[in-house]
């Protein structure tokens, strides 16, 4: 990671208290057509209403930086840019990364393309003070704000959608919140610990109001703008990435992944079954066929919770470890529901398919517990020490 700040014109003449009252963590791909326009807009509606900084956090494969310090020698605050040359978690996770480096007290996050009007930025501040909330949105969805930003139905309808179903699934932690989508927003430093936050994609409002210690939240209108040169970053595999942050953030809990890990060992049913259907038409014996039919449903599992369920515990482990613990349990399973399946068979006359059924719901809970704890749980750093010393 690089870092450049720009000069600060007329230092001696304008006092810039250190840390400024607000950073700006403006996160940016391939801006460069926009950033003169932003600063340009910032310049004219915040420093004269509150003392500020901007930090842009960039990703970008063009000259975006090399712009962003041209236009900073004109702005009466100081700019810097991180750029980084790894892009992990995206947009959201550039700006975790200014999160990280921002030192005021308040941070007010902004997209690049010039749709966020920066003469909200005091607003956003002065809100957070005036109510004592840790979080201040700025929002389409609330009286007063709109969406004429948003180019075409079909993005004011993925927008929409977006939002019910965030709302849908977190009920508690977005109560209040009428725009989870939202790129705009003011947070206090203290009310983040950047370490817990796991951005995938652009979405970041909705990891920080999950994961955040934010307790209370307030709203401000605004109006989402045309913008101002370039191309729109939501696309189709954008809309995938926010879907698996969905998921990922839903299952955080316990509960809420023992749930998960059921859903998916219901769906896991159906190549199981359809596999033992299918080996035992053509007479294999239902014991064998079961052992066969299992590895099937193992592989789909697994791919599932890996994507769904523990996506945030993946670099515990390399995948071919992670694989080996879940098919080596799934069949240590199997070994426990090959008797039992007899036993229902051969005692009771079940037939093999309903005894798989209720063989695979008997085992559900040590099944979830096993992975959770033998292939997914962090490593112990200090027995690793304690070792090596």
């Amino acid at each position: 990671m690089s870092e450049y700040t720009a000069p600060i014109p007329g230092l001696d003449a304008v006092e810039v208290p250190e840390p400024g009252a607000v950073t700006i963590v403006v996160p940016t791909f391939n801006e460069s057509a926009n950033v003169r326009q932003l600063l340009h807009r910032i310049t004219e509606s915040v420093p004269a209403r509150l003392p500020c900084e901007v930090l842009f956090v960039d990703d970008s494969t063009d000259d975006t930086p090399e712009v962003i310090w041209v236009a900073a020698r004109h702005c009466p605050f100081p700019v810097a840019v991180l750029h980084r040359e790894e892009p992990v978690g995206g947009l959201g996770g550039a700006v975790v990364e200014g999160l990280r480096a921002a030192t005021s007290d308040w941070i007010v996050v902004m997209d690049g393309d010039c749709q966020h009007p920066p003469s909200l930025v005091p607003e956003l501040v002065a809100t957070g003070e005036r109510t004592n909330a840790g979080l201040v949105v700025a929002s389409r969805y609330t009286e007063g704000g709109s969406r004429a930003g948003l180019a075409g139905s079909y993005r004011v309808a993925v927008s929409r959608g977006a939002t019910w179903l965030t709302k849908a699934l977190f009920p508690r932690r977005l109560h209040g919140i009428s725009d989870p989508m939202s790129g705009f927003f003011a947070i206090r430093r203290s009310a983040v610990t950047a370490d817990v936050l796991q951005p995938l994609g652009y979405k970041i409002l909705l990891e920080l109001a999950v994961r955040s210690c934010a307790r209370r939240v307030a709203e401000v209108p605004f109006v989402f703008q045309d913008r101002f040169a370039g191309e729109s970053k939501s696309t189709a595999r954008e809309g995938f990435r926010f879907l698996r942050h969905l998921a990922g953030l839903r299952a955080a809990s316990p509960v809420a992944r023992m749930v998960g890990f059921g859903l998916i060992g219901a769906s896991g049913f159906v190549p199981n079954l359809l596999s033992l259907y299918a080996l035992t038409a053509v007479g294999m014996h239902y014991v064998p066929a079961e052992i066969l039919a299992n590895q099937l449903g193992v592989a789909w599992n697994f791919l599932l919770i890996e994507q769904l369920l523990f996506r945030d515990r993946r670099a515990h482990r390399r995948w071919w470890d992670r694989l080996g613990r879940f098919a080596l349990l799934a069949n240590a399973d199997l070994v426990l529901r090959i008797p039992l399946i007899a036993l229902l068979v051969g005692r009771f006359g079940m037939g093999a398919l309903p005894a798989t059924a209720l063989a695979l719901v008997m085992t559900f809970v040590l099944r979830f517990a096993g992975t959770e704890a033998l292939v997914y749980l962090p490593r112990r750093r200090g027995s690793r020490a304690r070792r090596a010393g």
